[in-house]
């Protein structure tokens, strides 16, 4: 049934109604004996015979459509609420704006419905596939709300639910099933979390905190000592994967970047020095950084794991350090044809990581094009096969492997989307299959264990939930359960004057510290403890954007 027509007001009575849609918790007397609103539960008696309370207050733009109607004392609905079907609410409930209610719902006393819930007590049939499901009719069980409930905002609840007295609905969860009284219950669908009374989970969240801080605070102090460990006279040398010391560019590059994240230099490090070296790693025919000269081979370049990689390493080095690039990378100059070319013949189906590394140091390189040349490039190419050849299913690119599963698509995810839609800050094409796809990697590898509880595995985690949580709040709760276990082992696997081993059972090394110290600040940013972790990381792993638009 629609509302009444409103009696005509004067201007401040007209500013007074406005005020009143969407504050009517603000209402006196005068407002519920106003002659407008009269006439409003008027009408509503008359339509649908409402049982309205004397004390209840309907704002002027609420929109009720109801059978049937019952508002006890002191309850009010605010304007632009939906309101329709069979509604019963008890004394002091309350409906905010832009909230539905929808079908059979019955409120108890003290019900406070917050803006954008949605309390949906009905149903379409869809049994039927031959019918289409507009023609197959509605059911309804009806939802039953207890006393003293707080529905957050953006929560959904569906027919046939009953909610306990006294309990909570986190803001956006979907309640799928009945809540006990006195639970608190988030997420999708909605699961409870703990009673009221017992212990808050902030005080996990205050352990969490601790051990945040000093984990911290003991890498801020031991942080030189870690770097002198690795130092020789040439630069820097330090374990790789297979375990055995060597010098590298990406070990000079690690200890730049782990200075940095305190907001300092590696001691001793001669600046211009060390800007020319890294500058004079870089071809100028291609552009890219390989470790040795390989006078212009483009192609082979293009094939060079660590050529690609030092764009990241070496080019993120030289912004530490007040620099850039010299030239220009001539590698990812490519015309649209030439870029789908390059990118159709990596190895998607059985080495998705690989793959996924090549578009990082694709999309990096076009970064500092950018940034320091004024070169666009094929960006807006690049972008357009990733969303086209990303899949709808599984919201990642390439295949699960039979040895691996999804962690090759994964952990390649992270490498892709690290250069591409994190570095230029543009939405990626399917968030929530995405999430789905990590989590369920995340669990088939049951968190990962001993040697493969390492920093690629979990890096490759938590940046992902932590990017897609800037797109959506889906499954946050089982996101925020993986980055409080990553920083509840963290203090024990820190060795003090040593840093992190890059895996459990490993020895520490500058690629494991940086890359966890890393992945303790992205854990600790996706609760919203970054504040609380002393190192931040600016090179690689930062999830800042630069803002560089398309």
């Amino acid at each position: 049934m629609g509302q009444a027509n409103s009696v005509p007001l004067s201007a401040d009575e007209q500013r007074e109604a406005r005020r009143l849609q969407f504050l009517p918790w603000e209402r006196v007397a005068k407002d519920l004996d106003h002659p407008a609103h009269l006439a409003r539960k008027a009408e509503l008696r008359r339509a649908c015979g409402a049982e309205l309370a004397e004390t209840s207050y309907i704002a002027e733009n609420a929109a009720i459509f109801t059978e049937s109607l019952t508002m006890g004392e002191r309850s009010w609905i605010a304007g632009h609420a939906l309101v329709r079907g069979d509604v019963i609410l008890g004394d002091d409930c309350s409906i905010n704006p832009y909230a539905c209610v929808s079908g059979k719902v019955t409120c108890g006393n003290g019900v406070r419905i917050a803006s954008h819930a949605s309390i949906v007590g009905f149903n379409h049939g869809f049994d039927d596939p031959d019918r289409p499901i507009h023609r197959q009719g509605v059911v309804s069980i009806g939802i039953v709300i207890g006393d003293d409930v707080w529905i957050g905002a953006n929560c959904v609840i569906l027919d046939g639910v009953t909610i306990g007295n006294g309990a909570v609905i986190a803001a956006g969860a979907v309640v799928t099933q009945d809540v006990p009284a006195l639970a608190i219950a988030g997420g999708v669908p909605a699961k409870m979390l703990r009673s009221r009374g017992a212990p808050a989970r902030k005080s996990g969240i205050g352990e969490i905190e601790d051990r945040l801080v000093r984990l911290g605070q003991k890498a801020k102090e031991q942080w030189p000592d870690i770097l002198a460990r690795w130092k020789t006279p040439e630069g820097y040398e330090s374990l790789e994967a297979d375990g055995i010391r060597r010098p590298a560019i990406r070990h000079l590059c690690d200890a730049i970047e782990i200075a940095a994240g305190f907001d300092q230099l590696p001691p001793g490090l001669d600046t211009s020095q060390t800007v020319e070296r890294l500058r004079g790693l870089q071809e100028r025919e291609t552009g890219l950084f390989p470790e040795a000269h390989s006078h212009g081979q483009d192609r082979a370049l293009r094939e060079d794991p660590k050529a690609l990689y030092n764009v990241l390493s070496v080019g993120y080095a030289l912004e530490l350090l007040g620099s850039g690039p010299r030239h220009p990378i001539q590698a990812v100059q490519l015309d649209a044809r030439e870029l789908e070319q390059w990118l159709g013949v990596l190895p998607w189906p059985s080495r998705a990581w690989h793959a996924g590394s090549v578009v990082d140091a694709i999309g990096t390189a076009m970064y500092f094009n950018a940034r320091y040349f004024g070169t666009k490039g094929p960006r807006p190419a690049l972008f357009e096969w990733l969303s086209r050849t990303a899949s709808g299913v599984s919201g990642l690119w390439g295949e699960p492997t039979a040895l691996e599963g999804w962690l090759q698509p994964v952990n390649g995810f992270y490498r892709l989307t690290r250069g591409t839609y994190a570095q230029f800050g543009m939405p990626l094409p399917h968030p929530h299959a995405a999430i789905e796809t990590v989590h369920l990697n995340y669990r088939n590898h049951k968190g990962f264990v001993a040697e493969k509880y390492n920093a690629c595995n979990l890096l490759d985690t938590i940046h992902p939930l932590l990017l897609i949580g800037r797109q959506t709040d889906y499954r946050r709760t089982d996101g925020e359960a993986i980055a409080r276990g990553l920083i509840s082992r963290a203090l024990d696997r820190w060795r003090d004057g040593e840093g992190f081993p890059f895996a459990d059972g490993g020895e520490p090394s500058l690629q494991g510290t940086e890359m966890w110290l890393s992945v303790m600040h992205l854990a600790a940013d996706f609760l919203s403890l970054a504040d609380q972790f002393a190192f931040v990381p600016k090179g690689v792993h930062r999830t800042a954007t630069p803002g560089l638009g398309l």
